[in-house]
């Protein structure tokens, strides 16, 4: 700093009484009188100018010690808020950490507790029967992989015409009016409810019984399970009892499905027999009425209705409240003291298991008498359904 700078830090850091008085005195030692005026005029001229420095100075003291304040305040407000915000952090993520570490640890507990107690008898009981069944599905969907051909064994109607196994498409589907459907229904209506509607060949299982193949005929109303079906001559019906009770003939031609199965079906609740003729006069007849099938222990025996076809009861004349026991060439059940009733039907007035017709009126042709004349018929069709289908 210069020298004027330093004397005017000083003139301003005196009194401004005492300034004036040593200024005064000073130019009145050396100038006199005028001069001395004079000089107290630029003495005060300069007395105000320090003054007006050093209340800028003060000023300015006073501004920096309020800056550094504010500075100081707000780093320890950042350093505060810091300390806050890293302690937050902290302990969220040690809630965290604890909430998580105490879930695995219960879970831990429990797969222990689980793990630890031994399964009750009736768990292990009902884990043995889902398995069982699981076994038993895929046994089934082995089966259907292929449509099994209708063999003896099974009670199925192949002799003369044999069905050779058909392979499914991938649809499901088969060629040849052939049907390959997964899992097995009771009969013939129960696929119609759950969508079947092509009439075919599919394979059912009611009951308790092994499946076999039936053929279906679906119509508006429901399906039908075909039971018999003659309509060219191709099949001898001049069978024995064994080929009665089993079956015989192909599924798509002429065959008797076989008593077997036929009880098998009839015993599953109520079941109404439609019966369809056409004879050598081209007029067709649809006799129809609710029926029961004893087992091969009661010889087959066949019962109607109360409320049966009349023309129906025409057909199977002896089949009253006790029952027409089926009888066939070389086993005579029937009620009949002087004739051998084969087919079922033989002592009536019809007969729908006889000889394909090559002459009118014979006892063993294939006929059916109707006001007093007989008829010899061009084709038969058997179906049942249950009653509750309602047809």
């Amino acid at each position: 700093m210069t020298d004027r700078g330093w004397l005017l830090l000083w003139l301003t850091s005196w009194h401004t009484e005492q300034f004036l008085n040593f200024f005064h005195f000073y130019s009145t030692l050396l100038l006199g009188g005028s001069a001395a005026c004079a000089m107290n005029v630029v003495a005060h001229g300069l007395l105000q100018l320090g003054q007006a420095l050093k209340e800028h100075v003060d000023k300015s003291k006073v501004q920096m010690r309020e800056l550094n304040a504010g500075l100081r305040s707000m780093n320890e407000t950042l350093r505060n808020l810091e300390m806050e915000r890293g302690t937050r952090l902290s302990e969220a993520s040690g809630a965290k950490g604890n909430e998580l570490s105490d879930r695995v640890e219960r879970l831990e507990q429990r797969v222990e507790e689980v793990l630890g107690k031994p399964m009750p008898d009736t768990q292990n009981r009902r884990i043995d029967q889902l398995m069982e069944k699981i076994k038993q599905q895929q046994d089934k969907l082995e089966k259907q992989k292929r449509c099994p051909k209708i063999t003896e064994r099974e009670g199925s109607a192949v002799k003369k015409q044999p069905v050779k196994p058909k392979q499914c498409d991938q649809s499901g589907s088969l060629t040849n009016s052939f049907v390959c459907v997964a899992g097995f229904a009771k009969d013939c209506h129960e696929l119609f409810v759950q969508g079947q509607r092509k009439t075919g060949v599919y394979t059912i299982q009611p009951g308790n019984s092994k499946p076999f193949s039936v053929l279906c005929e679906m119509t508006q109303a429901g399906g039908w399970t075909v039971i018999q079906k003659r309509f060219d001559g191709s099949q001898s019906f001049d069978l024995a009892w064994n080929d009665y009770r089993r079956g015989f003939g192909s599924l798509t031609g002429e065959f008797w499905l076989g008593l077997a199965h036929i009880h098998t079906l009839a015993r599953q609740g109520r079941y109404m027999l439609q019966v369809e003729l056409s004879d050598s006069s081209r007029q067709s007849h649809v006799i129809s009425s609710e029926f029961q099938l004893e087992g091969e222990e009661g010889q087959f025996s066949l019962h109607l209705g109360p409320d049966s076809d009349a023309s129906l009861g025409g057909l199977f004349s002896a089949a009253g409240s006790s029952g027409l026991p089926f009888s066939t060439p070389d086993r005579d059940n029937d009620l009949s003291a002087e004739d051998n009733c084969v087919g079922g039907s033989t002592c009536g007035d019809s007969n729908l298991n006889g000889e394909f017709p090559s002459s009118l009126g014979s006892s063993r042709s294939m006929f059916w008498t109707t006001s007093g004349a007989v008829s010899a018929l061009r084709s038969t069709v058997m179906k049942i359904a249950p009653v509750s289908s309602k047809h």
